[in-house]
């Protein structure tokens, strides 16, 4: 049995397995970019997206008369066996990789073309019959191909980060709903400030996440401009009229994605504005997930010797030397999520910034960028969802003898008693360690107990109204 086929490219000539749907080019790819060992196959949504181009630009070209209907139909066949994914393991390229992408785009090409000659009862390699370049990319260029493929695949992975933020903020607002009366200190740069509600505090942390999700919307809508049709430059060298409008109304119906063709193709060929401003919602996303992690990590410190005024969930012993201590180890690890995407972001930026004329050659770095930071993005908030947030519980009795100790709870009486005055009474408290209450009260008897009653309930306390 024949255990390798030879095939050739104007370098020369290759033997490859036989069995492999991939071919020459794609062997040349596995060859020289060694970078990241992580196969296009990681990305799934990537090869569904590279099955769409394909088989829209196959319906567009036979349309138009440019493909022959046998070819085309035997292509678009093969494109839907891509998209099941049975198939996925023959996507190979590394996903850094030079060549702006052809490599991807020839890997695509290769395998759907061997796919078509075996349902049209040929040899994988006779490509007299059906082309990768001739008839798999009619009518494209990788500067086309590739950017929409991967601006379909981002949309699509959008989904499942979004409802993951959005399953996140749900959370915080489901425990801001049970910690509504639970009340505590506020702080600001990390002093006591004024009283509050824990729950009012949970609730800010979903307000907080929500305002992304119209963010990412945003960024959805500035990807699902496509410049397919454009081939090399934008000029539409090689492809026939009218085929730029048609393959895209052919991706839209496919994809079921609103996919608008740009208006100037020169120039969405070499723009990648759109992926900065993704990455940059990414990024800002992930600061402000960072920002409430660190307060995750320090409402829970202690358990005696810190504020503990929340728990959260025990999950793994926090040291190989101290007994019994707990790590705020989902927090840290979304930390360092949001760090990475962070970074991700400078790269994104960096590859942008190198376009140089009519193409931007480093894009799929930032395809790795964005696929990594969304998907880790994405594990990051269900982590945290089933892994922290919803097991928080609240020391209800601690946060408030912290609040009712306090010298903060002054703030309270300074439309009643004046600045200066209670300035004083902080000052006296600060450095005698007696509580307002005593000092005001007791001491001075500058209010009486019914007034300080008054004042210091627990509605007045977390949503105070003026009171003098």
């Amino acid at each position: 049995m024949q255990t390798t086929r030879l095939e050739h490219d104007f370098l020369g000539e290759r033997a490859l397995p036989a069995q492999a749907y991939y071919g020459i080019q794609t062997l040349r790819a596995l060859e020289n970019f060694m970078i990241t060992g992580i196969p296009l196959h990681a990305e799934p949504l990537f090869v569904q997206a590279l099955a769409y181009v394909k088989k829209a630009a196959a319906l567009a070209n036979r349309d138009l008369g440019v493909l022959d209907a046998s070819i085309a139909e035997a292509i678009t066949r093969a494109c839907d066996r891509v998209l099941t994914g049975e198939l996925n393991t023959q996507f190979l390229t590394d996903m850094i990789q030079g060549g702006a992408g052809t490599s991807v785009n020839m890997n695509a090409n290769e395998v759907i073309a061997n796919v078509a000659l075996e349902l049209m009862g040929k040899q994988k390699g006779e490509y007299e019959f059906c082309h990768p370049n001739n008839h798999v990319n009619c009518s494209q260029s990788t500067n086309d191909a590739y950017p929409t493929a991967f601006r379909i695949a981002l949309n699509n992975k959008l989904v499942g980060y979004r409802q993951a933020l959005e399953q996140l903020a749900d959370a915080f607002a489901q425990k801001g709903e049970e910690f509504q009366n639970v009340l505590k200190m506020g702080r600001t740069q990390l002093q006591d400030a004024v009283p509050m509600s824990m729950g009012d505090e949970f609730k800010a942390f979903a307000t907080n996440l929500r305002e992304e999700l119209l963010r990412i919307q945003d960024s959805r809508q500035l990807i699902s401009e496509i410049n397919m049709g454009a081939t090399a430059i934008g000029t539409r060298v090689n492809a026939p009229a009218g085929y730029a409008e048609l393959v895209t109304q052919h991706l839209r119906e496919l994809t079921g994605l609103d996919l608008v063709l740009a208006g100037d193709l020169i120039e969405a060929t070499y723009d990648t504005g759109a992926y900065v401003q993704l990455s940059g919602v990414l990024k800002r996303t992930a600061v402000k997930l960072s920002k409430i992690c660190n307060d995750l990590r320090l409402l829970s410190s202690g358990p005696r010797c810190g504020l503990a005024e929340i728990n959260l969930p025990p999950l793994q012993p926090g040291s190989s030397i101290m007994p019994g201590k707990v790590n705020p180890v989902v927090p840290e690890v979304v930390n360092q999520t949001a760090f990475y995407v962070i970074g991700a972001d400078l790269t994104v930026t960096m590859a942008a910034e190198a376009g140089q004329l009519q193409l931007n050659v480093m894009e799929p770095v930032i395809s790795f960028a964005l696929f990594t930071a969304i998907s880790y993005m994405t594990n990051a908030c269900h982590t945290l969802r089933e892994k922290c947030v919803i097991g928080i519980t609240a020391n209800a009795q601690h946060t408030e003898q912290l609040v009712r100790n306090s010298i903060g709870i002054v703030t309270q009486l300074n439309p009643v008693l004046g600045y200066e005055t209670t300035a004083d009474i902080a000052k006296e408290a600060l450095r005698t360690g007696k509580s307002v209450y005593d000092i005001t009260v007791i001491e001075r008897r500058l209010l009486t107990q019914a007034k300080w009653d008054e004042i210091f309930t627990f509605e007045n306390l977390i949503r105070p109204h003026f009171i003098q």
